[in-house]
């Protein structure tokens, strides 16, 4: 007999703490682009009782996602949906991060709304440095939640002249990564599924020590001690929002971004993290 199957895009911490927290008698599909990364996730999940398959696949390639989804749809109906893969500011280039961050999460949830199970629930990890962007024009905020995936890099605010640095590249996928959940929301109810991303801050993982260590450096560990919690986040705490919101808990929950930030968001604009003052 078949079980349901949890489709995992990104083998890293906040994935495998939500695949722990939430794929409890399921089968679990776990895609890196690095194969060892997958391997190695799931061999930390079938140690504790999970069914885990890796799988390599690279998700900015749309042939390459769809053969992830013809394998994830072999071992059964997929019904709860998870990307958590993507590049840092300090781990890629501008043209790589819109690729992976911004045009590869577009196409994903494209692809997994189109054969997501009636009742399914789906979530992309976004991040907190999409809401400190000053705000888009509604011409430019709409076309990033509607124009088709294969469209979305030949924007005029998305060309090389218009992006200052990859900092400002993530900002404007994540961003992207919100408005097209807002979108997919429609598609995916007309099958009776929901999606939602969740937007963390500093949460512990090894690509946040990447932004420890890289020219940013200052920046983030002065964001989160002086953020209102006074600390980063773990992936567990990222895991306890998913959990709500790809269970029965968060049935009226779709089209939504959660901040789990610690408060850095709200320092940002209106607190001692604010632009204007000085340190």
């Amino acid at each position: 007999m078949q079980k349901n199957v949890l489709l995992l895009t990104g083998a890293g911490q906040i994935g495998m703490a939500i695949a722990r927290r939430t794929g409890s008698g399921m089968k679990l599909v776990v895609a890196d682009k690095s194969a060892a990364n997958a391997r190695a996730v799931c061999a930390t999940l079938t140690q504790a009782g999970f069914d885990a398959e890796p799988c390599e696949a690279d998700i900015s390639s749309r042939n390459s996602v769809r053969a992830l989804i013809a394998l994830a749809r072999s071992r059964g109906p997929v019904t709860r949906f998870v990307n958590a893969a993507g590049v840092s500011p300090s781990q890629a280039s501008v043209e790589t991060i819109l690729k992976v961050d911004l045009y590869g999460t577009a196409m994903l949830l494209e692809e997994v709304g189109q054969i997501i199970a009636e009742g399914g629930t789906g979530i992309t990890i976004s991040s907190q440095s999409g809401h400190r962007m000053p705000a888009l024009t509604p011409e430019e905020d709409f076309a990033l939640a509607m124009t088709p995936a294969e469209g979305l890099l030949a924007l005029d605010l998305l060309q090389p002249a218009r992006i200052r640095d990859t900092l400002h590249a993530y900002q404007l996928a994540k961003r992207c990564n919100v408005k097209r959940v807002m979108a997919e929301a429609v598609r995916w109810g007309e099958r009776g599924a929901r999606i939602n991303s969740i937007s963390p801050g500093i949460i512990v993982t090894p690509l946040a020590i990447d932004e420890f260590n890289g020219p940013r450096g200052d920046f983030y560990r002065n964001m989160f001690a002086r953020c209102p919690a006074g600390r980063p986040g773990t992936a567990d705490e990222v895991a306890n929002v998913a959990d709500l919101l790809l269970g029965p808990q968060g049935a009226f929950i779709t089209g939504s971004d959660f901040l789990a930030d610690g408060g850095a968001t709200a320092s940002f604009f209106y607190g001692p993290l604010r632009p204007d003052l000085k340190a």
